[in-house]
């Protein structure tokens, strides 16, 4: 079984696209099924990081909803790097 590891990327405080755009970016320096955890405070972050993943390859796990901020966890796809 491959190991997997756990990453958190912190996209409080930034607006759309920001959040698509930073867990864009860390995810291209993880490997298959490494898991993603992004923290936002912008709700459209909830409709636009799974939009990403199904163009990707990659799978939301769960969407945590908070009263101000929202975690979405993404399992990583296969990866082209």
């Amino acid at each position: 079984m491959a190991r997997m590891t756990t990453h958190n990327l912190d996209a409080r405080n930034l607006l759309c696209p920001m959040p698509v755009i930073k867990a864009q970016d860390a995810v291209a320096k993880l490997s298959s099924g490494d898991v993603l955890e992004v923290t936002c405070t912008d709700p459209g972050a909830a409709h636009d990081i799974p939009a990403w993943c199904r163009v990707h390859g990659h799978s939301v796990k769960e969407i945590k909803q908070g009263s101000n901020e929202l975690v979405v966890i993404i399992e990583v796809g296969e990866t082209d790097g």
